[in-house]
């Protein structure tokens, strides 16, 4: 208990590491192996149940908040600017390292792994996934197992979940003193969901634990072998938006790296070994809010965006690199105007595909709008879960990264020239 959170949380990694591969030689269907996926399953779920309800109630009571804040319009655009800031530094980036280290021409992979993925981004679902199919956005499909059984999955968009919120926290606010009663109520249940998140967030060290022992059990590395010029691509080009640039962002806006870094570690851990933005939500406004000091009126409208629109790392570096390997194997040539087509979609195409799932809908979105065979994506699935795990994590930086700089730019925070002592640790009581 005389640990620091980060602290209790970079030791629940390394016990993760050691029973990973501990488990991994006695096979995925071992005790030791079960029960790590268990106990991360089980700590993803908490954070995912509690998604749909933090978000609505979140920002809700944002925008009756943003009421007494004078540059509200203004903290919305700077927001969304400065999205399109270190995406483009991102994507820049990853052409850059595609095309030095050109990993396409040097991949060892087979070209019988091609083939077309199920699932491909489209422009068209950006509008779609607008529109909310319910007041919840939530969706329930059925699937046919393999022994004949019927199982029902529910699903939430949340992206639909706060272009609803958007709407009924204006709607609220607009009615007048009618409004209070239920913006008095929705603050209630903010407050208790904030509680119950503190309570699972303690379980992070355990969560992360399990979790990251259940990926070696799982993925190991020994299929990064014939992809290992495309992965060291990627992870030199994650290392430098996380390690280099976003640093220099913060320094550039008087904010402590070590201090950013201190506070924010527990969410970027956690996105790494959950390998999910969504189901990170709710630590990332944790960190952003108590640990970086940004007012909970701005953190709790602009992490839900950053979480679904940020995606420095699937959505710029991945699909960047990727699309320049696809091009590279096939021997198909790309000029300027490509390469500004790949600009433009790791800008935009983070929105156009936020209620969707995984960097495989946003790398053949580029892949169709640049014409390139959309077969191409399917020899990089191989690897896809190892990548995932750092595109995550910076992505999660970057989702804390922006209403850092945002609020610190317009006055909201005080600056931090000393870093504190530990980091954040949510209280239990």
């Amino acid at each position: 208990m005389k640990l620091s959170f980060g602290q209790q949380v970079a030791l629940g990694m390394v016990a993760g590491l050691a029973l990973g591969f501990l488990a991994r030689p006695l096979g995925d269907t071992s005790a030791l192996a079960q029960g790590l996926k268990i106990v991360g399953d089980i700590f993803v779920q908490l954070l995912k149940a509690l998604v749909v309800p933090l978000v609505f109630t979140a920002i809700v009571a944002s925008i009756a908040a943003l009421r007494s804040l004078d540059n509200a319009a203004r903290l919305v655009a700077s927001t969304f600017a400065w999205f399109a800031i270190t995406a483009l530094i991102a994507v820049s980036i990853g052409l850059a390292l595609g095309t030095l280290l050109q990993p396409g021409v040097h991949a060892g992979v087979s070209a019988s792994l091609a083939h077309r993925p199920d699932t491909a981004g489209s422009w068209l679902d950006f509008l779609r996934g607008l529109v909310p199919a319910n007041i919840l956005g939530l969706s329930a499909s059925t699937t046919l197992k393999d022994d004949g059984t019927a199982a029902t999955a529910i699903q939430f968009n949340i992206l639909q979940i706060i272009v609803a919120a958007v709407a009924i926290g204006v709607a609220a606010v607009r009615v007048g003193p009618q409004g209070e009663a239920f913006l008095a109520f929705n603050a209630a249940a903010l407050a208790i969901f904030r509680r119950i998140l503190r309570w699972v967030v303690r379980l992070t060290p355990i969560g992360t634990g399990a979790l990251l022992g259940s990926a070696i059990v799982r993925y190991g590395w020994s299929s990064l072998a014939a992809l290992g010029q495309f992965a060291l691509a990627v992870y030199i080009g994650l290392g430098l938006v996380l390690f280099v640039v976003y640093p220099l962002l913060l320094l550039a806006n008087g904010i402590s790296p070590r201090r950013f870094f201190a506070q924010a570690w527990p969410a970027i851990q956690l996105g790494f070994v959950s390998r999910s933005s969504i189901a990170t939500l709710p630590v990332t406004e944790q960190v952003v809010e108590h640990g970086l000091g940004v007012p909970r009126a701005y953190a709790a409208f602009a992490v839900p965006f950053a979480a679904t629109t940020k995606m420095d790392g699937c959505a710029a570096i991945y699909p960047a690199i990727a699309a320049l390997f696809v091009a590279q194997y096939y021997g198909l040539p790309l000029h300027a105007a490509d390469y500004l087509l790949i600009v433009l979609v790791s800008v935009l195409g983070s929105a156009a595909t936020a209620g969707l799932t995984g960097a495989l809908v946003m790398l053949t979105l580029t892949l169709s709008t640049l014409g390139l065979p959309l077969e191409g994506a399917g020899l990089l699935l191989a690897i896809d879960p190892i990548l995932d795990m750092g595109r995550t994590a910076v992505n999660v930086a970057g989702q804390a990264l922006i209403p850092a700089i945002v609020a610190r730019r317009a006055g909201l925070t005080a600056p931090a020239a000393q870093p504190p002592e530990r980091p954040v640790a949510p209280a239990i009581a």
